[in-house]
Parts: C-alpha cells; sequence; structure tokens
C-alpha cells in the first residue's frame, strides 16, 4: 500500500456517519438493511458512504443471492493500524 492508498483510508474515516458504519461492524457482519437501521440516511445515502469504505478496502461486500453483507477487511485494518504506529508503508 502508498501514501495515496492511506489518504483515501482516513478520508473514508473522516465522516462521522462512516465511523459509526465502521464502528458497527466492529462486531459482526451486518447486511445493508441492518446498517440502514441504525442511521436516519436514505439507501442511496448509505450506499454512498459504503461505496467509498469498499474501495478504500476498509470493508469487504459479501454476495448472497440478492443481497450484501459487509464485513470489516482485517487484513487492511492491520495494516492501518500498522501504519499508525510506527510509520510502516505496507
Amino acid at each position: 500500500m502508498n501514501y495515496v492508498n492511506y489518504a483515501l483510508v482516513f478520508k473514508a474515516l473522516g465522516d462521522e456517519t462512516r465511523l459509526r458504519i465502521i464502528h458497527l461492524l466492529s462486531d459482526k457482519e451486518l447486511c445493508a438493511c441492518e446498517l440502514l437501521n441504525s442511521f436516519n440516511i436514505t439507501q442511496p445515502t448509505l450506499s454512498y458512504h459504503m461505496k467509498l469504505l469498499v474501495d478504500c478496502q476498509l470493508v469487504t461486500p459479501i454476495k448472497s443471492g440478492s443481497w450484501v453483507r459487509y464485513k470489516i477487511n482485517h487484513i487492511m485494518e492491520d495494516d492501518v493500524i500498522k501504519f499508525l504506529e510506527n510509520g510502516e508503508v505496507c
């Protein structure tokens, strides 16, 4: 990963809604409908936030038929933690 990728991650985390999504996903996988129930936003707005989180690889979508569940990408999480702890660019 390079600095551009880290910048995308931190840009994605620079929004309160996306931080709350990450927090909700920290415990378990959730489908979009479960995430939507936790917010006062529309489905298209949630889709926008999820696209940013997926594009920067913080969140992984898991398709199951017509449903999509989301989970934290722990490899990316570990890379970001290493970067913050000791400036290691993975």
